[in-house]
């Protein structure tokens, strides 16, 4: 578990191009913190991934849980593919996307 020092982290994360035509066709999985969002574009993904990423660690800092240590590629691959009966996002792309913690806060904060 990470904890205070540490508050710059990049967490793994699948998106899933859905292609079905939907609003949010691009599904997000971030299995260290068990996290499932979606976008409107590539980009946009990345940005609701950050967003619950932040929102999950702060959320965890108040509780006085440590964060998960990022998965290396392998075990997010193997992560990923424990549950795949819904959504099977080991065939999206894995990204990495950044967050600083500490930054997080002070924009929520405000």
């Amino acid at each position: 578990m990470i904890r205070g020092e540490d508050m710059k982290q990049v967490y793994p994360a699948f998106i899933l191009n859905t292609n079905d035509g939907s609003e949010h066709p691009f599904l997000v999985c971030v299995p260290d913190l068990e996290i499932f969002t979606e976008g409107d574009t590539f980009a946009d993904a990345i940005e609701m991934a950050r967003d619950a990423i932040g929102l999950a660690g702060i959320s965890m800092e108040d509780h006085n849980e440590g964060l998960p240590v990022p998965s290396d590629q392998s075990s997010a691959v193997e992560k990923v593919k424990q549950d795949t009966e819904v959504i099977d996002f080991s065939n999206g792309i894995l990204t990495y996307v950044d967050v600083d913690f500490s930054e997080y806060r002070k924009k929520v904060d405000t």
